[in-house]
């Protein structure tokens, strides 16, 4: 494990104040999995009981359309512990979570997809960081061969970019998978805004935190449910969401072209007069006239990108919205079933 920069003293006193037996709250999205769900549920069961912890599972179903909820709903129905929250259609990753932290009963809450690419074993090292004293334990990967080349390009230049733009430390290759506090929870739970970052809203929040390397293997089953469009957009959402500097490059950038533009008409006005030499170039002035309306056009574009977030802060729509929430069994219903079995 690496611990990130944090006051010894505040990770002391939490090492001391930590509950025996907490309630552990695995946060999982799902959206049209039912080719890996099975396979998620046996990979994390055992490991959820080795931990000596009570848990429960908070499902959340961002409108699939395959078997994925009845799957859910008849192994919760048959005991396991937790709930399946169906929203009314598909709202995101970003709104899915914010609905199983806000749905979470637990001391504590690890979100993990259910591809396991996040391997479930590390949850038990999330624990020793969590009993050290760390409310945060992020798994970062180190190893992202199983990603295509273009997408770990992208996102290696979108860490990159992030990290000088925005005003807060974003650790690259740290997914939404991770261990939080209840402290954690309630701090994001005040959060309100709707275009939600949550990779930015982690590392915003702040507190003492641990990063855990791992080597993120491929999908057990299933095809990744983001496409290129979807991560360009989401690269917005976390840029516009955390920085202004993009309007102040273009106010920066206009008052340079400004200038220059200033300085070059005093230069042919002063030839001139002097040199009685009238303008020439309608190829120039062409040239001209296309690039700076191009980066006008540019720069609008980057304000209104504001603006459409503004617009939609200012109609206050929940985040998501819930159609139906399905309950297990309790903790202690688990332990008996795992004890027959």
């Amino acid at each position: 494990m690496q611990a990130a920069e944090a006051s010894k003293i505040y990770v002391s006193r939490r090492q001391g104040s930590r509950p025996a037996t907490p309630l552990l709250s695995v946060i999982v999205p799902v959206f049209n999995e039912e080719d890996v769900i099975l396979h998620f549920l046996d990979a994390t069961r055992p490991v959820l009981e080795r931990s000596g912890l009570k848990y429960e599972y908070v499902f959340i179903d961002d409108g699939s359309r395959d078997a994925t909820a009845d799957i859910l709903a008849a192994r919760l129905k048959d005991g396991l512990p937790g709930r399946l929250l169906g929203l009314s259609r598909n709202f995101g990753k970003e709104a899915a979570l914010s609905a199983g932290l806000e749905a979470a009963k637990g001391n504590i809450a690890v979100i993990i997809d259910a591809d396991l690419q996040d391997p479930p074993e590390l949850i038990l090292q999330m624990l020793e960081g969590w009993r050290a004293g760390y409310d945060v334990v992020y798994g970062l990967r180190v190893d992202r061969s199983s990603d295509t080349l273009m997408k770990r390009s992208t996102a290696g230049m979108f860490y990159r970019l992030f990290d000088r733009l925005a005003n807060i430390d974003m650790p690259a290759n740290a997914g939404d998978f991770r261990l939080i506090d209840r402290a954690v929870i309630d701090a994001l739970l005040r959060l309100p805004e709707r275009n939600r970052f949550m990779k930015g809203l982690f590392a915003w929040v702040g507190f003492p935190a641990m990063a855990l390397p791992y080597e993120r293997p491929p999908r057990k089953a299933g095809t990744g449910k983001f496409n290129y469009w979807k991560l360009w957009n989401f690269a917005l959402d976390g840029l516009t969401g955390f920085t202004t500097l993009p309007l102040r490059v273009w106010f920066y950038g206009g008052a340079l072209v400004s200038l220059a533009a200033f300085a070059y008409a005093l230069y042919l006005t002063l030839r001139a007069f002097i040199s009685g030499i009238d303008v020439p170039g309608y190829t120039s002035l062409m040239v001209a006239l296309l690039f700076f309306s191009g980066v006008q056009l540019l720069s609008i574009g980057m304000i209104g990108e504001y603006i459409a977030r503004l617009f939609n802060e200012a109609k206050q729509r929940p985040v998501y919205i819930l159609q139906d929430v399905i309950e297990g069994g309790t903790t202690d219903q688990a332990e008996q079933d795992a004890d027959e079995n």
